[in-house]
């Protein structure tokens, strides 16, 4: 077993020393489906200002997507995926330093994100859909997201029959990074995503946040995506994913008591409120101590 607990992947002139703090991932999607916030930051315009907006408001990582990956979601052409994303890097890049990061599971649109400036890839199918994905991640030496789900964003709720929940998705993860790393992947660029909400009934996410502490045992950083997901919704009776704020602050925080490295969120000024008290509180590193 690997353990990269204490490594530090640096990513341009950012350090991300796993361990040491909760890193935050703003969600930029430029899309007019997406569950929570499409047809918001599908205008240019909109959308570079909401990435500034984000960079000064504590993002680590900025997380661009151009097509939704919410349960039922239809596919977009590659060309039209690739023609709303690269735009919004491009203007991004020239003006900024922060990692980029690609959401999508098409190889060509990760190859179009990079070369316009993206530096990571985050592949919700953990590489499995487009053979071409991992061995492009190879040969470009970029950092990955490989997370867990079942089916297709269409099919995916109807696939949450799990034996052992915890079990099987250590076993998928573990898959897909043995496909990384025969793909020139480097184990040290690997991140790992439980895939919350995906594939996953109600129970079955609050299960899975229980109990993240045995997917760290892989020894992967993890990144965790639980904002305003719609297992929140439920808990607090609230149908729009934007009255969902208060219900994430509680969901980060608890995941990162239970070793969350990195979240997935939308609400970046107040979730990195809540990881800088939640750091202080659960992790015991020096610098967490001093804050």
């Amino acid at each position: 077993m690997v353990d990269l607990k204490n490594s530090v992947l640096t990513i341009r002139d950012r350090a991300f020393e796993w361990g040491t703090r909760t890193y935050m991932m703003g969600v930029l999607n430029v899309t007019p489906d997406s569950f929570s916030d499409g047809g918001e930051f599908d205008n240019f315009e909109v959308a570079i200002e909401r990435s500034r907006q984000m960079e000064r408001d504590g993002a680590d990582i900025l997380d661009i997507g151009g097509q939704s990956t919410r349960p039922g979601a239809e596919e977009v052409s590659v060309s039209e995926e690739i023609d709303r994303v690269v735009p919004v890097i491009e203007a991004i890049r020239k003006n900024s330093s922060i990692p980029i990061s690609i959401d999508t599971y098409r190889a060509a649109v990760a190859k179009a994100a990079l070369d316009a400036g993206a530096d990571l890839v985050n592949d919700v199918t953990g590489g499995t859909v487009d053979a071409e994905m991992l061995p492009l991640v190879g040969e470009r030496g970029v950092a990955v997201v490989l997370m867990h789900m079942r089916g297709t964003p269409k099919t995916m709720q109807k696939l949450t029959d799990y034996e052992d929940l915890v079990g099987e998705i250590c076993d998928c993860l573990q898959r897909h990074v043995t496909a990384a790393t025969a793909c020139g992947v480097a184990l040290d660029r690997i991140i790992l995503d439980p895939g919350i909400g995906f594939a996953k009934t109600y129970d079955q996410n609050i299960e899975l946040l229980r109990r993240l502490p045995e997917l760290r045992e892989l020894g992967y950083p993890l990144l965790v995506g639980v904002s305003r997901k719609s297992f929140i919704g439920k808990i607090l009776d609230r149908e729009n994913p934007k009255d969902r704020v208060w219900g994430t602050a509680a969901a980060c925080s608890a995941a990162i008591d239970r070793s969350a490295d990195i979240l997935r969120v939308h609400d970046v000024s107040q979730m990195c409120d809540v990881a800088k008290v939640a750091d202080a509180i659960f992790r015991r590193s020096s610098r967490s101590m001093s804050i």
